[in-house]
């Protein structure tokens, strides 16, 4: 689709699994000593390390690997041999049409053309063929499994017409190639061998999830809203899905027409100047915005500016792209109140009067309050010589409502995949723009390959196609098109109410951590159950394992706060959605003083309530159905609760041996 989205896998040696950014898929076991897999070393390291954070990954592309491990189940070992062997005879066959530069190749052949190489592109292209150019005398042909013999014919075509003579042996042998081992080996890779059983397997798999079609997620800081299936479909047509991500520009207007559009779009919403898409990530963004910052001081001499400020109540993403770019990381404190300490600022402000580079602060806060300094903060730090990064993270506050290139910043990067309706997929696919003032724009990301992509003044690319994950964003061009200005600020204003009527009605049954000077929060709002810890010995975790009995996902877990629970209702919820979780969370608060072991057990499957004798001091109803009318809509979980303990301990690939399935 243009460069995307994609997934991509990174694989080690034994012993260099800790070493691998991001979390990995292990095994484990629950409650009942079942096989469960998890989250492995589930804290992410940005959250620990911060400041000296190796990666700033916040975006896995697990829609996209879900989908590739879905083809290799499909198909299996033998049936990706097939496909890879079909593949090489069509590049063997393309090899016989001139004069091949190498004996062993897979896919991809080079081929001799003796200055006429833009010759032969030209035929093809008449032919409705691509093929790329590497010089005057070099062509490259790739073929996939979906080459057909009518497509190496207008290609055989092509290369005649261009007075290439055929080779009288094609050249190309796989014997150097070819894998000995066996491999996909789990019986996952060969279970699954029609479509209709394909079709269950899929389901079997859906079945177990508690995602937005049966509930509402109240992650907070995750902005899970709706992904609406007008806004999703266009991503499947052909004319989008099947552009390749270099494809020759004339063969792109459609797509680039509509890129254009949303960045014009983007920046109206936002207050800036210019913006690039290419970033796939937040953290993407978050390092194109700071590199750009990096970049403007370097032209303006201040080459020595490397400083970069930021809260103590930040994403540990923000530290870790700050490293990445190159910049030295202090922290600012935070007041009682959870606002940015407006008094450290300045001092830490006067202690690097000149080395500031800029400072990150996400408004409104991470901990969901519209700041009342903000406006303040950017003065002073515009006053120190530093520029203003604003995480894009909490736009779903804003839109409509505020534009950071007008109330004071420099810099922001944008989550479509949060506010603009990107699907999480699970954690992806993400798209992560970052949006500028005029004075940054000459210093965003550009292609070496296509001049078009961005500034020829930029630091480079931040990902591999010019225009980043360009497949999806009909997603975001179809919400902002359908919403219009009218719709995107009723948005904003119903998710600001929706967060603020959640608080309001658990506030006397969980203390909401933070608010601003008029009692209210944000978008999303913390409640702290420290106290109540500290009391009955019932942790977050407990509320966030019993909230699955009663059918909803676990609000974010101590984030920003250990031990609190961030809760984002996002405008996509109704009224009856809201008072449903909130009457599920004001039950689960009664059951901390009647029967901690309801929530201390939790959650129930259907297996473990069928033991004999019931032995719990609770009965099966007040297990399984804690809240009358959930009986014809129940999600019962597939595993009880699992040892995380286990699982970092054993940490292994996702896949156990054969032998543990007979």
């Amino acid at each position: 689709g243009f460069g995307g989205p994609h997934a991509g896998y990174m694989a080690v040696r034994a012993g260099l699994e800790r070493s691998l950014p991001g979390r990995l898929v292990g095994v484990s076991v629950d409650a009942d000593g079942h096989r469960a897999y998890r989250l492995a070393l589930q804290t992410r390291e940005q959250h620990i390390r911060r400041e000296k954070a190796t990666s700033n990954i916040c975006t896995a592309q697990v829609l996209l690997a879900v989908m590739a491990s879905m083809y290799a189940a499909y198909h299996g070992p033998d049936g990706l041999t097939r496909i890879a062997t079909e593949i090489h005879d069509r590049a063997v066959r393309v090899a016989g049409m001139g004069e091949a530069l190498h004996a062993d190749f897979f896919d991809t052949v080079r081929l001799r053309a003796p200055g006429a190489a833009r010759s032969i592109q030209a035929e093809a292209a008449a032919r409705n063929l691509n093929i790329r150019v590497i010089d005057v005398d070099t062509v490259a042909v790739a073929c996939d499994e979906t080459t057909t013999d009518d497509d190496l014919d207008r290609l055989a075509e092509a290369f005649a017409a261009a007075r290439i003579t055929p080779t009288a042996t094609p050249a190309g042998s796989l014997e150097a190639l070819t894998r000995t081992t066996s491999f996909l080996t789990h019986p996952t890779f060969s279970e699954h061998r029609s479509e209709t059983a394909m079709l269950r397997y899929l389901r079997r798999l859906a079945d177990m999830d508690l995602a937005l079609d049966r509930s509402m997620i109240p992650l907070g800081s995750c902005t899970m809203k709706l992904n609406a299936t007008a806004e999703m479909e266009p991503i499947t047509w052909p004319e989008f899905a099947d552009l390749h991500p270099f494809a020759p520009l004339e063969q792109a207007q459609g797509t680039l027409s509509l890129i254009r559009q949303l960045e014009a779009w983007l920046c109206d919403v936002t207050g800036y100047d210019a913006i690039s898409l290419q970033p796939n990530a937040g953290s993407q963004g978050e390092l194109a915005g700071l590199l750009a910052i990096r970049e403007w001081h370097r032209h303006n001499g201040g080459s020595h500016r490397d400083v970069c400020l930021i809260p103590a109540s930040a994403h540990g993403t923000n530290a870790a792209s700050a490293v990445m770019a190159g910049m030295r990381v202090v922290v600012v404190a935070c007041t009682e109140s959870g606002d940015i300490d407006l008094a450290d600022l300045h001092r830490q402000l006067e202690a690097h009067a000149e080395d500031l580079a800029a400072v990150m602060v996400t408004y409104p806060s991470t901990h969901g309050v519209f700041e009342e300094g903000i406006t303040a903060l950017c003065a002073a730090v515009h006053d120190a010589g530093g520029q203003v990064y604003v995480d894009g993270a909490n736009l779903n506050a804003l839109v409509g409502l505020a534009r950071p290139g007008r109330f004071g910043a420099d810099v922001s990067h944008l989550n479509l995949h949060k506010t603009f309706c990107i699907p999480h997929g699970g954690g992806g696919p993400g798209v992560g723009p970052v949006a500028v003032r005029a004075h940054l724009a000459p210093y965003l990301p550009n292609h070496p390959l296509v001049a078009e992509a961005g500034p020829a003044t930029g630091p480079g690319p931040i990902s591999a196609a010019p225009w980043g994950s360009a497949g999806i964003l009909p997603i975001p061009w179809a919400y902002l098109r359908m919403m219009g200005s009218h719709g995107l600020r009723r948005a904003t204003e119903i998710a600001v109410l929706n967060a603020n009527y959640v608080a309001a009605r658990l506030a006397p049954h969980f203390p909401v951590l933070y608010t601003g000077t008029a009692g209210l929060v944000a978008h999303e709002c913390i409640l702290d159950l420290r106290p109540l810890t500290k009391a009955t010995g019932v942790t977050g975790e407990d509320v966030a394992k019993r909230l699955i009995d009663y059918g909803f996902h676990a609000p974010t877990m101590s984030f920003p706060v250990a031990g609190t629970l961030m809760i984002e209702p996002t405008e996509s919820e109704d009224l009856g959605e809201l008072d449903r979780f909130c009457d599920a969370m004001i039950h689960i608060r009664a059951e901390i003083d009647r029967c901690p072991e309801l929530l201390q057990n939790a959650p129930h499957t259907a297996e473990c309530l069928l033991v004999e004798p019931w032995a719990k001091p609770y009965t099966r109803q007040e297990a399984a159905y804690p809240l009358e009318g959930a009986r014809g809509q129940k999600y019962w979980p597939p595993v009880r609760r699992i040892d995380g303990g286990y699982g970092d301990r054993n940490l292994m690939c996702a896949c156990p041996p054969p032998e543990a399935y007979e």
